[in-house]
């Protein structure tokens, strides 16, 4: 697929290792400010690069380039859109609009929601996207710390 605004193109992932060096390097990045420590072990646990290459058997791995390079990544498991992570040097930029008009578009052509689990980083990006949140969920992670976000959906036609 190919963005003429942005000339991105969406490539299915194959290689496990590149994801998780995308989504590492992000969370490292932003996480820590949103997050407490045990938080943010818990998403690196979470995409790791063995949790990845598991995940090539159930759900669909995109990479988003441009120019040559690769900005971010993103997946689709059922109507759900999941591991989203656009490298922080691209964020702010349209790249993850972009990468989300892709991934919707394809859960759409199949079902009639969009399910996300958001996190707190991306949760503006979703709400502006018409998103609506579903419920607040929590996770205790390491050291007492909690994982917080909220379960969001869109239905087809932009409704949450």
């Amino acid at each position: 697929m190919r963005d003429k605004n942005f000339n991105m193109q969406l490539k299915r992932a194959e290689c496990p290792v590149k994801v998780a060096e995308i989504v590492e390097k992000t969370i490292r990045a932003v996480y820590p400010h949103y997050y407490p420590s045990g938080a943010v072990q818990f998403f690196l646990d979470l995409h790791n690069e063995q949790r990845v290459r598991e995940a090539l058997a159930r759900e669909d791995i995109y990479f988003a380039e441009t120019q040559g390079e690769i900005v971010g990544t993103g997946s689709i498991r059922g109507n759900e859109i999941c591991r989203l992570f656009i490298l922080p040097e691209y964020q702010a930029k349209g790249y993850g609009n972009r990468l989300m008009d892709f991934l919707e578009d394809m859960v759409f052509r199949k079902y009639h929601a969009v399910h996300i689990d958001a996190s707190f980083p991306a949760e503006s990006m979703y709400l502006k996207r018409g998103y609506r949140i579903k419920t607040y969920e929590k996770i205790e992670t390491g050291g007492g710390d909690y994982l917080c976000y909220h379960t969001m959906e869109k239905a087809a036609g932009g409704k949450g």
